[in-house]
């Protein structure tokens, strides 16, 4: 079964804020992402809570999509990460729909034909951002919840898998660095 995102989620903007020192809700930048859309570790609160609406705050299992820039990747906000808003550079996607996995919506997001679709639509020359009208008009396939589930585990794999020789290669360049020191001395 197919259907369009807008018929499944609610998408809104990110919210504009001027950031501080210290503060009590983290605003989540592009900034504070890896080249694959996970959040990295260095965040801490940079925004006052006063003004914020409700809406904004970012719940569990809400996908945030990166709508400005060469990189348009999805992410899921998980329930283990600080309080936070999204800035402009994102659109919110809240799923409603009781029969979609946000972690499955946000792998369909990255998914390489999602994505090619998403920079053919992509306006700017300077800086690209996509509108809101085009993620509403992405087809999302809606397999059954079990297979969300296996599709999920199966990416988590391999991106397991991609470390894990990351990591190999990495201490295999360190073996033989080491061997060639002792060579020469």
């Amino acid at each position: 079964m197919k259907t369009l995102l807008k018929d499944i989620a609610t998408i809104q903007t990110g919210l504009f804020a001027k950031t501080q020192e210290v503060g009590e809700i983290v605003y989540l930048q592009a900034k504070h992402f890896d080249e694959n859309g996970n959040l990295l570790s260095n965040i801490y609160p940079d925004i006052g809570s006063i003004g914020i609406a409700e809406k904004h705050l970012l719940q569990p299992g809400d996908v945030l999509f990166a709508a400005k820039g060469s990189k348009n990747f999805a992410a899921v906000y998980e329930s283990h990460h600080p309080a936070a808003v999204a800035s402009t550079s994102f659109f919110v996607i809240k799923p409603w729909a009781s029969n979609i996995l946000p972690a499955y919506l946000s792998w369909l997001l990255n998914n390489a034909d999602t994505q090619n679709f998403i920079k053919e639509h992509a306006r700017g020359t300077a800086m690209q951002s996509i509108r809101k009208s085009v993620l509403e008009e992405i087809e999302v396939p809606i397999p059954s919840l079990e297979k969300q589930h296996a599709i999920i585990r199966l990416v988590n794999l391999a991106d397991t898998e991609k470390h894990l020789r990351l990591a190999i290669l990495q201490k295999r360049k360190l073996l033989i660095e080491h061997q060639i020191t002792n060579l020469i001395k």
